[in-house]
């Protein structure tokens, strides 16, 4: 239920992002000494005015589509594969939170990124699963699809973490550090999880 208002509330966040009113007028303190002086709305409204987004944030956020896309498709293996019921469950858990943030991010995009140069190369992008171990899952089944799964969700979860920390240490918008700060407790969270299943160890 929290994932869901934080979810509502960026969209929200998106969809009013229009030009504000000036509002009233407001009275700044002077210094030690000075009088105060009253600021007219437009110039508080000007000094309201969000920092630029800037390339950072729109790098993170083109290259989390295609990281979460590929999540979904880690997710979507695990049906008719999975032997152990919380493999399954957090395939279902990763689905049900990343599906609706790939349409958030690239809402986000499109309002702020229009003609962007599109989605970094995925070899480039941390965490990323090579075709040949996709390829292994899909032909894997049981308890070796299971342990499979773990590890390699674990790796890409990781790599998602490490995308959050370079843009929350060299971003400039406020949704976008929100949106990574989400992304760390969420799949933070979900390599706990990870690291309980399944019973019998990881491969290496």
């Amino acid at each position: 239920m929290r994932r869901l208002v934080v979810l509502a509330a960026l969209v929200g966040a998106l969809a009013g992002c229009g030009a504000a009113e000036p509002g009233p007028r407001t009275v700044v303190p002077g210094a030690p000494g000075e009088p105060a002086r009253v600021m007219d709305g437009a110039e508080a409204a000007q000094r309201r005015a969000p920092v630029p987004v800037s390339p950072a944030d729109v790098e993170f956020v083109a290259a989390m589509v295609p990281h979460h896309e590929q999540a979904l498709a880690l997710a979507a293996l695990a049906p008719g594969r999975a032997a152990d019921p919380g493999v399954l469950a957090m395939a279902e858990r990763i689905a049900a939170v990343q599906g609706p943030e790939v349409a958030v991010l690239r809402a986000w995009l499109d309002r702020h990124a229009s003609g962007h140069p599109g989605h970094p190369a995925h070899a480039a992008m941390p965490g990323m699963v090579a075709p040949e171990r996709l390829a292994e899952l899909a032909a894997a089944s049981g308890p070796a699809f299971d342990r499979l799964f773990v590890a390699t969700m674990i790796t890409h979860h990781e790599g998602a973490l490490a995308m959050a920390a370079q843009v929350r240490a060299s971003g400039t918008d406020l949704f976008v550090a929100g949106f990574a700060d989400d992304v760390v407790a969420t799949q933070s969270a979900d390599i706990d999880r990870l690291r309980g299943l399944p019973p019998g160890g990881l491969p290496q």
